[in-house]
């Protein structure tokens, strides 16, 4: 690890701009626009400036799958605009924030030009697909510079649950950057490390069940799970219409919600849940509850039992113990010791019915998106598991097996089993987790880590994450504030207010 430590120093503290004092370490959005209004920095060379910093870093972390090879030219472009803005208002109110912001998305996640789309899969390698995904031209609406595509669990981990957190075919094993054998959990672990590691401002991840919120709380970053419906899922590659959905991976609650005001909206090609949504975005945006003082008057529910069971014996437990004294101090009411109705059928996911589900509809929505592509050497699951018998290697199949894949491709479709399913999911969120948010009054649930995340993903709940601490081995811990449909005002309330009280996050060593 000495040779990434040596990297890391040359590229953090040797990578200044025509003699000013900018430097890419922990540098939030507004710092960059600081530096671009005060010409201390191009796009073009902070571009750079993240280029070599995957180039030292991404052969051990594995986070990056590939670069875009037009972001210098996107850069560019965004530096031409600028100045064009500055003639008019020397600040460029009007460019926004994410005007000339690199991102790193997430390689489920479609984008129309020189990257690839694969999930982290050789089978969609080379393949096209027909547009931009829906989220994706918000963000270049908003000037973003599309920096390259994030490694992920392959298949988001549904190939096989046999398959570790962070691996996929084409990237391997990527690494978590505080702690070389601990987890990075996934699926987005590609975004999540590549912002911890200060590789890319801001990224996107996608949730199914945990895939923001784990890998952000085990990273020590920022992770936003939005109300499904609030982004459009369009050109995504799909699991489950009822549950994904995508957001934004970052290292501030701040540049999170940047990102979610960029992104949120509706879409025709995502008409259904897109516009059930859209009557929760509130006029102004989500930057307006930006407020240090978001935590008078909240009402926190603590639910500790099963998802503190895991840091018994930890120094995540004091320091729990003492969030919960700051939450206090800053005007929030702490309703203690709660407990959600049927939370260990909840919690699994057979007795749930929500593996039953997901099946049924990966199936179904991976199929219809395949249809859409070009170049592609497969057009269904079958033609996945068949391409994965094909070029066993590559995609490691003796050690990774693709159980999960055959028992999808052996469903057919939404029959009377799935509808039971999906029905068993309704009430278990009706009378677990929404009944526990209002019989109490409570304005979010409150826990440790990201073990509460089926909790929330079976219903479409949103949830965020915000660093709060490393175990004593210097793996990091979240606390996770999630709400009913809608409540993203409350909870970036709530979780801003949190972070500018702790302010816990820390740039990683990379040293175990």
């Amino acid at each position: 690890m000495r040779t990434l430590v040596l990297l890391l120093f040359f590229s953090i503290f040797v990578n200044t701009i025509n003699g000013s004092q900018f430097t890419i370490t922990e540098a939030t959005i507004d710092d960059i626009h600081r530096a671009f209004n005060g010409n201390q920095l191009s796009s073009r060379q902070l571009v750079d400036l993240y280029l070599d910093q995957i180039a030292a870093l991404n052969p051990q972390l594995r986070s990056v799958l590939e670069v875009n090879p037009d972001a210098r030219n996107q850069a560019e472009e965004a530096d031409r605009e600028r100045e064009e803005a500055a003639a008019k208002d020397q600040n460029c109110r009007s460019l926004g924030e994410l005007h000339g912001i690199p991102i790193l998305l997430k390689d489920s996640i479609g984008t129309k030009d020189k990257l690839n789309t694969t999930c982290g899969s050789y089978a969609l390698l080379g393949s096209t697909v027909a547009r931009d995904a829906g989220v994706v031209q918000r963000l270049r609406r908003a000037g973003a510079v599309i920096l390259g595509k994030a490694s992920l669990n392959e298949w988001y981990g549904l190939r096989s649950l046999a398959i570790p957190d962070g691996w996929c075919a084409r990237g391997g094993q990527a690494v978590n950057p505080y702690l070389k054998s601990g987890g990075t959990c996934g699926s987005s672990s590609g975004s999540a490390i590549s912002v911890a590691a200060n590789m890319v401002s801001v990224s996107l991840g996608t949730e199914t069940d945990g895939s923001i919120i784990c890998p952000a709380d085990q990273n020590s970053v920022v992770g936003i799970k939005p109300t499904v419906g609030l982004t459009s899922r369009s050109g995504v590659i799909p699991i489950s219409p009822r549950q994904d959905t995508i957001g934004p991976i970052c290292r501030t609650v701040t540049d999170a919600v940047y990102v979610l005001d960029a992104i949120v909206g509706f879409d025709p090609r995502d008409n259904e849940a897109t516009k059930a949504a859209s009557v929760f975005i509130p006029p102004g945006g989500y930057r307006q509850f930006l407020n240090e003082n978001g935590l008078k008057g909240k009402r926190l529910g603590v639910v500790r039992e099963p998802f503190l069971d895991s840091y018994n014996g930890t120094s995540a437990i004091p320091a729990f113990k003492h969030h919960l004294n700051v939450l206090r101090q800053r005007g929030a009411t702490i309703v203690d010791n709660l407990e959600i109705a049927n939370i260990d059928v909840i919690l699994d996911r057979t007795q749930s019915g929500e593996l039953i589900a997901l099946l049924a509809e990966f199936k179904i929505s991976l199929n219809d998106y395949l249809k859409e592509l070009s170049n592609s050497r497969v057009k269904s699951l079958a033609d996945i598991i068949a391409f994965n018998l094909n070029n066993p290697v590559i995609e490691k199949l003796k050690e990774y097996s693709q159980d999960e894949f055959i028992a999808s491709e052996n469903t057919s479709g939404i029959g009377e089993q799935e509808i039971e399913a999906i029905e068993m999911m309704a009430n278990l969120s009706k009378y677990g987790f929404e009944k526990l948010m209002k019989d109490n009054n409570l304005d979010a649930m409150l826990t440790i880590g990201s073990n509460a995340s089926t909790v929330l993903a079976i219903g479409g709940y949103p949830a965020i994450t915000v660093p709060a601490g490393y175990e004593s081995n210097g793996m990091p811990f979240g606390i996770s504030f999630g709400g009913l449909k809608g409540s993203e005002p409350k909870l970036i309330e709530i979780s801003y207010a949190f972070e500018q009280a702790t302010r816990e996050r820390r740039p990683p060593t990379f040293l175990e």
